[in-house]
């Protein structure tokens, strides 16, 4: 079982190392990974251990679908795909960029954004290219379906967030220091008028001043401001999926980001027909 296990270890590893380029950052992120890990192990920080090792497995991902399901992945998205794992795992939550760089979680939502868009495009342009199925998809609509797919997915994550912080008591829709809100709640006729509180300076909780210097707003805005940049994210990539489909010059570009069957498969599937 170990033997066998080693073995598709390599095969994926054979499969990253096709591309030199990807190759070499795949093995110098790897490399920073495991240091880490082995820092973490010495401070007897195992949590960050678990997290290293989640991330080492998520970097096979891209080569495990090639090599499974006989998709190709093109150089730009894997490359894509390797940062934004290391930026989020390693360095946003580990090195705690989430909390250091205020901005920090909004490059990484517009770029799963992107990657989603990707994703979704490929899906059903996949379809469009194989001779066995019968669709024929028009440019807007694939760029349609990816904006959707991305959107959706980008949803999926912030009920997940939210999950996480209700039941387990964490912070992963990130609160933000707000100086006025308006609320309906607060109108004494309960005429659903709502009343403006502004140059919020104090905030008491229990007695206690929280010396934030605004009001406490928990997560709305975070996950509003993750959807919004998920927005930009998917409607850029679903402009460069479509104008891509009209004009071979944009193909270029987007043949960089978007997965395709591998020519030999449709082959090997068809032999096995006949």
């Amino acid at each position: 079982m170990g033997r066998k296990r080693n073995n598709q270890v390599r095969d994926l590893k054979a499969v990253i190392r096709n591309n030199r380029q990807t190759f070499i950052l795949w093995a110098v992120l790897r490399l920073l990974v495991i240091a880490v890990m082995v820092l973490s192990v010495l401070r007897g920080d195992y949590a960050s251990m678990f997290v290293c090792l989640l991330v080492l497995v998520l970097f096979l991902i891209p080569a495990f679908i090639q090599k499974n399901f006989g998709i190709e992945f093109p150089s730009g998205l894997q490359i894509v795909i390797l940062l934004h794992i290391f930026a989020t795992e390693i360095l946003g939550e580990l090195s705690c960029y989430y909390v250091r760089f205020p901005h920090w979680d909004t490059i990484m939502h517009t770029v799963w954004g992107f990657l989603c868009a990707a994703v979704g495009f490929s899906l059903v342009d996949i379809l469009n290219r194989d001779n066995r199925t019968h669709f024929n998809l028009s440019p807007a609509y694939l760029a349609l379906v990816a904006f959707c797919f991305s959107m959706t997915i980008g949803v999926i994550w912030e009920f997940f967030e939210f999950g996480v912080d209700v039941i387990f008591l964490k912070d992963m829709q990130k609160d933000t220091i707000v100086h006025h809100i308006s609320s309906v709640m607060l109108d004494e006729t309960n005429s659903n008028i709502p009343i403006l509180i502004d140059s919020i300076s104090t905030v008491t909780v229990n007695g206690q001043d929280l010396g934030l210097g605004g009001y406490l707003d928990i997560g709305l805005y975070d996950t509003m401001e993750d959807l919004f940049v998920n927005f930009i994210g998917a409607l850029v990539f679903s402009l460069i999926g479509y104008f891509s489909a009209k004009k071979e010059s944009m193909r270029k570009f987007a043949d960089n980001f978007v997965p395709r069957l591998r020519d030999d498969k449709p082959a090997e599937r068809g032999d096995e027909q006949t």
